[in-house]
């Protein structure tokens, strides 16, 4: 195995030039936007009100015109209008897999993009979202760590592409309609560009904005957040947040997991075990997703599988057994269908569910591990992105 990195990119983030002019709501906290209407002139003992009513028709009725939201008065609305915006990130381009797997190319501010990968399944369907333009993390066997980090993304970037899918699948329910049809995006993962971690607070209220009762309501038991291992985190994830975790684990040795996920040279297997086991008993969650990629003759042993279930014995859990997802350059081959058997049956047969995760939207580059924004493909330069933002 010779593919090495350091733990993080040698990177420069470029500061957001703020924007000016009406604020979007989007993202906005409960308390934030009762705040922000507080400043622009709403009466204090109406706020509480009023941001409910709002709430409720930008994220449960995903209406986006202040005029449509018929249950505020028409000068309230016009004073909305004038002072806040509903926006989202805009759609660059789509493409459907043959397998009906949906990977579409967003814009957000300062023309950066991002992608958002939707897995259709029997009895669910599944949004994966980007937290960060690129990756800061390095993993050696991902095509989007080779994609250096921009910045964070906002939380009014990170549900935004909930909004976003939700607009292209059709899914807002029609005010003032029950409906009975099961919901075509049923769950989220944070697995797609970025580490959540290194952008908690974006995260944590993106998802508390998707778990509201009122607005998309998506059980937090439905929200899969994915780290590489940043280990102070996570217990705050749990108290914080409490959805499910997911941990890119890949490798059974600090050794070959230095190489393989770079960020084990801060937080080690052992650091890492150790904070996981107290984890599903602070947020409630039943058992954490272990997330193991298969390369062929790197981490594929019967002693790794050996030692894999050894090193978790007695945290509740499931590993997810991932085929590599190969992309031009990787440094790595996949493991063959019958060293992917063998392996899941060792993990099976001590009792852990080891699920093989089959390969969605290979043929439009949607995989696991194969999401990088088109921008970066194109090599912009620092300069034009610093143009871009307006910090010329």
């Amino acid at each position: 195995m010779s593919a090495d990195a350091p733990i993080t990119q040698d990177v420069m983030t470029i500061p957001r030039k703020l924007p000016e002019g009406p604020q979007n709501l989007v993202g906005m906290t409960r308390e934030a936007m009762r705040a922000a209407l507080i400043a622009t002139g709403t009466p204090e003992k109406q706020a509480k009100m009023r941001v409910g009513q709002i709430w409720q028709w930008i994220y449960q009725w995903g209406v986006r015109d202040f005029d449509a939201m018929t249950n505020l008065s028409k000068a309230f609305r016009a004073e909305l209008a004038e002072k806040f915006v509903i926006e989202i990130p805009e759609v660059v381009s789509k493409q459907v897999s043959t397998d009906g797997t949906r990977k579409w190319l967003v814009r957000i501010a300062g023309g950066h993009e991002v992608e958002v990968v939707y897995i259709p399944e029997e009895g669910r369907g599944t949004l994966c979202i980007s937290s960060q333009v690129g990756c800061t993390l390095t993993c050696s066997f991902c095509h989007t760590g080779t994609q250096k980090l921009v910045r964070n993304l906002t939380a009014g970037e990170i549900v935004g592409q909930v909004m976003m899918a939700r607009d292209d699948l059709g899914e807002w329910p029609e005010h003032g309609k029950r409906t009975e049809d099961a919901r075509l995006l049923s769950n989220i993962v944070l697995m797609g560009m970025g580490e959540p971690l290194y952008n908690f607070e974006n995260v944590r209220d993106a998802m508390k904005i998707a778990m509201d009762p009122e607005g998309i309501q998506l059980s937090r038991r439905r929200i899969t957040l994915s780290t590489s291992g940043v280990v102070p985190e996570i217990a705050r994830t749990a108290e914080e947040i409490g959805c499910q975790l997911a941990v890119s684990f890949h490798a059974t040795t600090d050794e070959v997991r230095n190489k393989l996920v770079p960020i084990n040279k801060r937080w080690n297997i052992a650091e890492l075990l150790d904070v996981l086991r107290t984890y599903p008993k602070v947020s409630n969650s039943e058992r954490i997703t272990f997330e193991y990629v298969m390369l062929d003759g790197v981490n594929d042993s019967d002693e790794d599988a050996h030692r894999l279930v050894e090193l978790i014995r007695g945290i509740p859990a499931k590993i997810n057994l991932i085929p590599f997802n190969e992309w031009p350059g990787a440094p790595y081959k996949r493991s063959s269908n019958n060293r992917i058997r063998a392996f899941s049956e060792i993990v099976y047969q001590a009792g852990y569910a080891s699920p093989v995760r089959k390969p969605r939207g290979e043929d439009i580059m949607a995989a696991c591990g194969q999401l990088k924004s088109a921008t970066e493909r194109a090599r912009k330069s620092r300069r034009e992105i610093a143009a871009e933002t307006g910090l010329n």
